[in-house]
């Protein structure tokens, strides 16, 4: 029989161990630590509500120009770990709406966990697969995957209306059957939230979900009326402080609406970071074990 969502969190209230997760008995966290020497760990500037929402240390100097060989191209090669590629499929996936196209990183079916990253305007597939560039932050997270026993999506997602939407509940349908119902996670970037915010609203993918992560996007004044929000998904919201697309104190906000509504939901800002910045410097283990828990 397959794992219901449900049952996830069921059996891992109880304490069992589910081998296909490697979670350590000391912490409970379902992602081991990889790289997270270079990845995790920046300073907290400012904490406030036990963790959730935190100003976190950014430099451009030292977080762009000394962890880059090649600023903004090319990180330096103890970054990345490209063994990863082995893992990695460019696929076509016949789904009811139409063919999509996606990159997977990891098992093609039972992972013990999937994550689909929504790229912004003007991306693509390759941008969620691309090693070297976001400081090799998506290095790591196909890493964090593949040596979990995990499955990452990477979609073109064709726009970012009802269209692109029904895309990627789709894509969530097709991953949650594929791993047999384990927990799905769904990342979107920049205008990629728009998906985000649509999906939250279709019933059949909610249910299939274990929580989202928005990273630079923009915040849904409505999401409250959600079926999202009435089913409390956990949310983890990335946004730097200079954003100039979507102003980081419209993000600020919408947190402390999801708060005292009642939603689990958290806020890292990055100090003085740009739009791009939460791309580049989320840290993906925290953010997965936390939905993930």
């Amino acid at each position: 029989m397959s794992m219901s969502t449900a049952h996830f969190r069921f059996f891992r209230s109880l304490g069992v161990l589910l081998p296909f997760l490697l979670v350590s008995e000391a912490n409970a966290e379902a992602l081991g630590p990889y790289k997270d020497e270079l990845f995790a760990g920046q300073s907290v500037l400012r904490s406030e509500d036990d963790g959730r929402f935190e100003v976190r240390d950014y430099d451009e100097m030292r977080d762009i120009n000394g962890r880059d060989s090649i600023p903004e191209r090319r990180v330096k090669d103890r970054y990345v770990s490209l063994g990863v590629r082995r893992a990695q499929e460019n696929e076509t996936l016949n789904l009811p709406s139409g063919p999509l196209e996606v990159a997977r990183v990891g098992k093609s079916e039972a992972a013990a966990f999937t994550t689909i990253f929504i790229h912004g305007r003007g991306g693509d597939r390759r941008l969620g697969i691309n090693d070297f560039s976001f400081g090799g932050n998506f290095n790591r997270l196909k890493n964090l995957h593949t040596e979990n026993g995990g499955t990452y999506y990477a979609p073109s997602i064709a726009s970012f209306d009802q269209r692109g939407v029904v895309q990627a509940v789709e894509l969530i349908g097709y991953a949650h059957a594929r791993s047999g119902g384990r927990p799905v996670v769904l990342a979107c970037a920049s205008m990629g939230s728009f998906i985000c915010w649509g999906v939250a609203r279709e019933a059949s993918a909610v249910q299939q979900l274990e929580g989202m992560v928005i990273l630079g996007g923009a915040p849904d004044p409505t999401y409250t009326k959600s079926v999202a929000a009435r089913a409390k998904l956990p949310i983890w919201l990335t946004h730097g402080s200079r954003d100039s697309v979507y102003a980081a104190a419209d993000m600020e906000r919408f947190y402390r609406t999801l708060r005292a509504n009642g939603q689990p939901v958290r806020l890292t800002v990055f100090e003085t970071g740009s739009h791009g910045t939460p791309i580049r410097m989320s840290d993906w283990r925290s953010i997965l074990n936390w939905i993930l828990s």
